[in-house]
């Protein structure tokens, strides 16, 4: 993989106009990259002498990532970038807004400070045209247009963020070479899940490994669990109400995907350890089991950063793998997506902010990213097969598979219910009260 040695965006900028093919990670027109999609942009775009100032959440490492791809930016406007970010970043984002000093584009993980954001009349809406282009080129298009649309100051819903570089949470992880020796296939269905999981306890097995326990923030690997069970058992839109507590939080519906959750944690011998170890057992070490001789589970749900606490030297794809958690056969959701991921939207109206918008609807603004590492897109039209390893390729084969993707409801919650009663809650749940009492209880708790 060739490298550049000046990567920074802003010194690609001082080239005023087309960068030399060296001066970028990937040389334009070399490779299986979509090199007409670059051009067409190059060509359409003169922005000389203009600055882009960017706001994000990216540092260390994502930080030169992401700045290898603002590059291309830069090389076909001849715009200089100015990338900067904080540890503090959602505290900055406001601060910088309501001092009248945002930057042009800020690019977020949380919809629910956007949401807050657009509704001062802080962002400016990227209208009609994007919002088409997003509904026909992202799988599962509606959901991502839902996802970046917010009622402005006048409470009129419009587009006013562009989903870009995803994570995807809806996955089971497994010791490929555990399952060869069971005999055990991966499960195309819930059904299926569910019969696997009784199958391992009747050959006299643990089926999972589940551990809640996070320091101050202890119960909110349950809540993905939730979620994911939610978007299995009740169409999208009621998820949408929950998210917003039209569809209160001690319904049937959501009490039902709480007990579904139970019926795998609360059961002593689907579990590690038995129930009463899920709460006791730290989130990190509880895929260790997987890899134990005999294994002390054959299955862990869990986002696809959990690699990061796995032994060292676990290659992912041959000593562990992953499938996607799949859907009940007869529910007929669709394959719903559970996941998170960062959006960019405008603070600072310019040309170059909104050249910006529109260098993100090039399949080459994503590839760049996705041939390196950390990175996956929906977007359709990207070549799959740049993937920088096979994980993230097949991680991104879900996030084309999905007929829906929803963002993690605990994130989009006010913070007393998100991160902190819906925790608590599930902490609760597993140490024997009903999903019902606890549904009530997190119901009571949300803000009035």
């Amino acid at each position: 993989m060739k490298r550049m040695l000046t990567a920074s965006a802003a010194t690609l900028a001082l080239l005023s106009g087309a960068a030399l093919a060296q001066d970028l990670v990937f040389p334009v027109g070399e490779g299986a990259f979509n090199w007409d999609s670059y051009k067409a942009f190059d060509a359409a775009n003169n922005l000389d002498g203009q600055t882009l100032t960017i706001f994000g959440p990216w540092r260390g490492e994502d930080q030169v990532l992401a700045e290898s791809v603002f590059a291309y930016f830069a090389a076909a406007t001849g715009v200089k970038v100015n990338y900067s970010s904080s540890e503090s970043y959602e505290q900055q984002i406001v601060i910088d807004t309501e001092a009248g000093s945002p930057p042009n584009i800020a690019i977020l993980p949380q919809p629910g400070l956007i949401a807050d954001l657009v509704k001062k009349g802080k962002v400016t809406a990227l209208g009609q045209e994007t919002q088409d282009w997003l509904a026909q080129n992202y799988a599962a298009g509606d959901s991502w247009v839902g996802l970046g649309s917010f009622a402005g100051p006048d409470g009129t819903k419009a587009l006013y963020a562009f989903p870009y570089k995803i994570d995807v949470k809806s996955l089971v992880w497994y010791v490929p070479e555990n399952f060869e020796d069971a005999g055990y296939e991966i499960p195309e269905t819930m059904e299926d899940l569910k019969a696997l999981t009784e199958q391992i306890v009747a050959d006299g097995g643990t089926p999972w490994c589940i551990g809640l326990g996070s320091g101050g923030a202890t119960g909110w690997p349950a809540t993905d669990w939730v979620e994911d069970l939610m978007l299995r058992t009740q169409p999208a839109d009621l998820y949408d109400q929950w998210v917003s507590n039209e569809l209160p939080f001690n319904s049937p519906e959501v009490v039902g995907a709480i007990e579904e959750f139970g019926w795998f944690a609360k059961t002593d011998a689907n579990v590690a350890g038995g129930a009463s170890a899920v709460t006791s057992t730290d989130f990190r070490d509880s895929p260790k089991g997987l890899f134990t001789s005999p294994p002390q589970c054959y299955l862990h749900h869990q986002a696809s950063f959990i690699p990061s606490f796995f032994p060292e030297g676990t290659q992912v794809g041959t000593d562990a793998d992953f499938f996607y958690m799949p859907a009940y056969a007869g529910k007929d959701l669709g394959k719903p997506v559970l996941g998170a991921g960062t959006l960019a939207f405008i603070t600072k109206d310019s040309d170059a902010s909104r050249a910006f918008i529109e260098f993100l609807k090039t399949p080459i603004a994503h590839e760049v990213w996705m041939a390196q590492k950390s990175f996956l897109t929906p977007m359709k039209t990207v070549n799959a097969d740049l993937y920088g390893d096979p994980t993230m390729k097949k991680m991104g084969e879900i996030l084309l598979n999905a007929t829906t993707f929803r963002f993690d409801a605990s994130d989009l919650m006010p913070g007393a219910v998100g991160a902190g009663s819906f925790w608590t809650g599930m902490v609760d749940f597993v140490g024997g009260k009903s999903a019902q009492e606890v549904a009530d209880a997190i119901q009571a708790s949300w803000p009035k």
